[in-house]
């Protein structure tokens, strides 16, 4: 039997990452035969972030039941939404500059790379067809595209080149969202560090408030999760408060551009037979009128949910809706009070 290849003569660093931190050599340990492997496939870092200390909750869980096993990973996921609701105001700071690129005709970019990145295309692909944005508005960037998010690559993690040669287009009134549990993730890095250098506004998503990256952004989504159940498996709480918080900033940002009435989705694409049937029941909740006249008022404004709800609501045309909806930058509630401004003046 041969030799691994980490047995050979030269030797490969290992790092420490600690909180707030760059990258400090600690000794040699992994070594490899000459002409087996290059030195950075071998190159350890120890990052230094809550989710990979050892939770001393779950210290015992491989001895469990199978039922008190799920019992101790619940308990931890129960953490979650307070440790996002204790990060509120900054994300409320990230929304902001959300709604304000889009509203300047400018772009929100999401940069992730193994869960980080699957997260962010999910939250980016379905602000499509629920709030009928065009793709470019808001846009995914994960670490090894397409192959990645079909199967793991975690090598890829590792390279900042491409993160930055993925950000070079972002410029002034952009948004870059950097998503990295431990936050210091190389490809992440050199995307938020293009983007600032661009002139974009960048804000980190991580579950490490010391997270090295966290002071070189405008916002620091820092979300406490602590120790995984399982050490170092960041796709469990980190990952999970990651999805809520893009779901969260992206909702927010669509209902700051009044894609939504009250909490009714107004602005989605009818694609298929359910979501043509959604249609109808947002317009029989919203205005309290029957399935009939609200499937009439529909045809008349061509299938176009915002013109129709605005028909019903202030019994209107479906020509002086859309008018009215120009005028008010599509949104309902402004396009219903400039009917009813117009009304009062011609009375």
């Amino acid at each position: 039997m041969s030799d691994p290849p980490w047995c050979g003569e030269r030797a490969a660093p290992i790092h420490v990452v600690t909180p707030g931190q760059s990258e400090v050599h600690v000794h040699h340990v992994l070594h490899k035969a000459e002409g087996s492997v290059t030195d950075s496939e071998l190159e350890a870092i120890k990052v230094a972030a809550p989710t990979e200390r050892a939770n001393p909750r779950t210290f015992d869980i491989d001895l469990r039941s199978t039922l008190d096993m799920l019992k101790l990973i619940n308990d931890e996921d129960r953490l979650i939404a307070p440790a996002v609701r204790a990060v509120l105001p900054e994300l409320a700071k990230a929304v902001d500059l959300g709604v304000g690129a889009l509203l300047a005709g400018r772009s929100i970019h999401y940069f992730g790379a193994g869960s980080s990145g699957r997260i962010a295309v999910l939250d980016a692909a379905e602000l499509v067809p629920t709030y009928t944005i065009d793709p470019q508005q808001v846009v995914a960037h994960h670490a090894g595209g397409v192959a990645a998010f079909e199967q793991a690559m975690e090598n890829v993690e590792d390279d900042e080149a491409t993160g930055a040669a993925e950000a070079l287009g972002l410029g002034e009134g952009d948004l870059a969202i950097g998503l990295s549990a431990s936050g210091r993730t190389p490809y992440v890095a050199g995307a938020l560090r293009a983007a600032n250098a661009g002139g974009a506004a960048t804000v980190l998503v991580s579950s490490n408030p010391l997270a090295p990256l966290g002071d070189q952004v405008d916002v620091h989504v820092a979300v406490d999760t602590g120790p995984e159940a399982i050490a170092g498996s960041t796709r469990m709480k980190a990952g999970t408060a990651q999805k809520i918080v893009l779901n969260t900033f992206s909702t927010a940002v669509m209902i700051r551009l009044g894609r939504t009435y009250s909490n009714l989705m107004i602005d989605m694409t009818a694609t298929n037979a359910k979501l043509r049937g959604r249609l109808l029941t947002i317009l029989e909740e919203a205005t309290g009128r029957t399935q009939a006249q609200c499937a009439e008022t529909l045809t008349a404004a061509e299938g176009d949910l915002k013109v129709a709800l605005v028909c019903l609501l202030a019994d209107a045309s479906a020509g002086q809706a859309r008018i009215a909806l120009q005028t008010a930058g599509g949104r309902v509630r402004a396009a219903l009070a400039e009917l009813s401004t117009s009304r009062k003046e011609a009375s």
